[in-house]
C-alpha cells in the first residue's frame, strides 16, 4: 500500500466559533472540505482519524465521540474510495455499559462496524488498536483483527501506545495468523523523542512504519505560543497540553527553532517537519507524520516541508535545541493483557531454546576434544609402540 509522505488528521479540525448546548466547540465542516480539497490537490491520500475524536475535544466522552468520523466520512464520500487511504482506531469508551471500551473481540467487532457506517465506506485501509487493554489478551485482538482482515472489513492493521515489548510480541504473532501489522503510532516530535529511543529500532526490525501523531507538538513548534495563546488554537481549550507543551524552557527552543528557519528562508513548521523525515531517512525507517489543519494556508506550509534539504550540521544544531526542551510529561507504557497459556509456552520455548544451545555447546566441544585427542596423543603412543 502506497501513501503520502504526509497525512492529515482529524483530532482538531476547523472551529465555527459556536458552541453546543454542552458548551463544545462545533466544527467548520464547509472550512475542512476545503483543506481536504486543497490536501488531495497537493498529493495527500492518507487521512487518520480515531472513534473517540471528536474534533474539538481532547478527550471526547460517549456523547460526542465519532463526530471526526462522521465529519471525514462526509467530506470524502464524494472522492474515489480507492484512491484514498484512511486510517481509524479503536479502544476507548464509546458507551457506558461493560463492553462499550476496550479491545475485546466484542468491542472491537462492534465498532469497527459503527466506524465503517460513521466513515460511509465498507473496509478501512489501516485499523489501529489505540492504546493497550489490561484487561484482554493482547492475542485476542490480534486474532479479531485478523478475522477483520480476512471478512475484508479491513486490510491492514497497527499499534498505537504499546509497549515496545508488546510490540514485539504482536509482531511475532502475527506473523502466525498471517496478519499483516504495518505501523505503529506514536508521539514523536523535535521536542518529544522517547519513540525514537523505545520504538524506531522496533520499526526496523519489523519492517512498521512509524506514523508520528502531534508532529509539532500541537502547535508549539510553529513558533506560535511563543508570545501568547492565540484565541481558538489548541492550547485555547486542554489544559494538560498548556502544562506539559508550554513550558518556559520549551518557549524559548521553539523561539531558536523560529530563529533558524528564518536563517533558512522558511517557517519554523517546515523545519520541524523536515527535520523527522531526514531522521526517518538516518534510521532507514518510513516515518510519516500526521499534520492538522485549520487553514489551507497551514496545509501548504506544512506540504512544503517536503522540499527542505537539511545538511548534517542542520541537524546537529536542531538536536541542541531539541535538548534545551523540556516537555512536562514523561511517557509510560501500559501493559497489554496477556493469555497465561501463552506467556507459559513463550517461557518453555525459551527454556528449550536455551537447552538446545547448551546441548550443542557440548557436543561441538566434545568433537574439537575428540579430534584434538586423536590427532596428537594417538601417533605419539604408536611411536613409541612400534620400536
Amino acid at each position: 500500500m502506497k501513501v503520502s509522505r504526509l497525512s492529515l488528521g482529524s483530532w482538531h479540525l476547523p472551529l465555527t466559533g459556536e458552541t453546543d448546548e454542552t458548551g463544545i466547540h462545533l466544527v467548520d465542516v464547509d472550512l475542512f472540505k476545503r483543506v481536504v480539497a486543497k490536501a488531495v490537490d497537493l498529493g495527500i491520500n492518507f487521512f487518520d482519524t480515531a472513534n473517540m475524536y471528536h474534533g474539538a475535544m481532547d478527550l471526547a466522552d460517549p456523547s460526542h465521540a465519532g463526530n471526526a468520523e462522521k465529519i471525514l466520512g462526509e467530506v470524502l464520500s464524494g472522492y474515489d474510495r480507492e484512491s484514498l487511504v484512511v486510517a481509524t482506531k479503536v479502544f476507548f469508551k464509546m458507551a457506558g455499559h461493560p463492553n462499550g471500551g476496550g479491545l475485546s473481540r466484542k468491542h472491537i467487532r462492534w465498532q469497527i462496524r459503527e466506524s465503517l457506517n460513521r466513515l460511509r465506506t465498507s473496509y478501512v485501509d489501516l485499523y489501529f488498536l489505540h492504546w493497550p487493554d489490561p484487561e484482554t489478551p493482547l492475542e485476542e485482538s490480534l486474532e479479531t483483527l485478523a478475522d477483520l482482515v480476512r471478512w475484508g472489513l479491513i486490510d491492514y492493521a497497527g499499534l498505537s501506545n504499546f509497549d515496545p515489548m508488546d510490540i514485539s510480541f504482536a509482531a511475532e504473532y502475527s506473523k502466525d495468523l498471517h496478519l499483516p501489522l504495518v505501523a505503529i503510532q506514536e508521539p514523536y516530535n523535535l521536542f518529544q523523542r522517547e519513540t525514537e529511543r523505545d520504538k524506531f529500532w522496533l520499526a526496523k526490525n519489523y519492517g512498521l512504519a512509524v506514523m508520528s501523531y502531534s508532529p509539532l507538538a500541537q502547535g508549539v513548534l510553529t513558533g506560535k505560543y511563543v508570545g501568547g495563546i492565540p484565541a481558538g488554537s489548541r492550547g485555547s481549550y486542554p489544559t494538560e497540553m498548556r502544562d506539559r507543551l508550554l513550558t518556559p524552557e520549551d518557549l524559548e527552543a521553539s523561539a531558536q527553532l523560529v530563529e533558524m528557519a528564518k536563517e533558512k528562508g522558511i517557517t519554523a513548521a517546515q523545519l520541524a517537519l523536515a527535520w523527522m523525515l531526514k531522521v526517518g531517512e538516518e534510521w532507514g525507517i518510513t516515518v510519516i507524520p500526521i499534520v492538522g489543519a485549520t487553514k489551507i494556508s497551514h496545509l501548504e506550509d506544512d506540504v512544503a516541508a517536503l522540499d527542505v534539504k537539511l545538511t548534517g550540521d542542520d541537524m546537529k544544531r536542531l538536536d541542541e535545541i531539541s535538548r534545551r526542551a523540556r516537555v512536562n510529561f514523561q511517557i509510560t507504557y501500559r501493559k497489554s493483557g496477556r493469555r497465561p497459556r501463552a506467556l507459559r509456552r513463550r517461557f518453555l520455548l525459551r527454556i528449550r531454546a536455551i537447552l538446545f544451545c547448551f546441548v550443542l555447546f557440548c557436543f561441538v566441544l566434545f568433537c574439537f576434544v575428540l579430534f584434538c585427542f586423536t590427532s596428537f596423543h594417538f601417533p605419539l603412543s604408536l611411536s613409541l609402540v612400534l620400536p
